[in-house]
C-alpha cells in the first residue's frame, strides 16, 4: 500500500481529526498531511462537528473517550452529513463491546492506541474491519490504564496535583502516592 493517497492534479482529500490529546493530535496532524491529506483538528466532539459541518471531510478519526460526547456520539452525526465518510475509532481504552459498538454504529474501523499514522492510513483504506484484531490480545492490564489516564489528566492539568485529584475524584494524598510509583507494565 501506497504512503500516498493524492492524485495528480486533485484536491487533497480531506481528514478530521478529533483528539482531546494535544500532542497525539498535533504529531498525527503533522504525519497525515505528509501522507496527502489535508487535516482538520478538534479537540472535542462538539468543535468536530462545527469543523464538520463548514468543511465536509473525506475521512475522520475519532477518539472514543474525549471530554463531552464521546467519539462513538459523533460518529452516527458524521455520516448522516455524508454516508460515503471513512470513520475510524480511536481509544487507548479497548473493549470487544466498544469495538463491535464502533462497528454497528458505522466506523470502518476501530484502533488500540498508540496507533502510528501508518497505523490510522490503513484503518482508513481497509475494506472491512478485522474483528479479531480490533483489540489486542495483551490488553493493557487495569493498573496500566489507571496510570495512563492519571498522567492524562494530570497533563491536562498542566501538573497541578490538586487540580488533578479534584478532577478524579481522588484525595490529594492519594493521588500523591499514586504519583510515586512507578509505571505498572502494560
Amino acid at each position: 500500500m501506497s504512503d500516498e493517497i493524492q492524485v495528480e492534479g486533485e484536491e487533497l482529500p480531506h481528514l478530521l481529526l478529533v483528539d482531546d490529546d494535544a500532542t497525539f493530535t498535533r504529531v498525527m496532524s503533522r504525519a497525515m498531511s505528509r501522507r496527502g491529506f489535508r487535516v482538520s483538528t478538534a479537540s472535542s466532539a462538539e468543535e468536530g462537528l462545527i469543523l464538520a459541518q463548514n468543511d465536509l471531510p473525506d475521512y475522520a478519526a475519532l477518539d472514543l473517550k474525549m471530554e463531552g460526547d464521546s467519539g462513538l456520539v459523533l460518529l452516527p452525526k458524521l455520516l448522516e452529513m455524508d454516508p460515503e465518510m471513512r470513520v475510524v475509532i480511536l481509544t487507548g481504552y479497548s473493549s470487544i463491546a466498544t469495538a463491535v459498538e464502533a462497528i454497528k454504529r458505522g466506523a470502518c474501523n476501530y484502533l488500540c492506541k498508540p496507533a502510528d499514522a501508518d497505523d490510522v492510513l490503513a484503518a482508513l483504506l481497509s475494506e472491512h474491519a478485522d474483528l479479531d484484531s480490533l483489540v489486542p490480545e495483551n490488553p493493557m492490564s487495569v493498573d496500566r490504564l489507571q496510570w495512563e489516564h492519571i498522567q492524562r489528566v494530570l497533563g491536562e492539568h498542566e501538573g497541578n496535583i490538586s487540580a488533578t485529584a479534584r478532577a478524579l475524584g481522588m484525595h490529594r494524598r492519594t493521588l500523591q502516592r499514586k504519583l510515586q510509583k512507578r509505571p505498572v507494565r502494560r
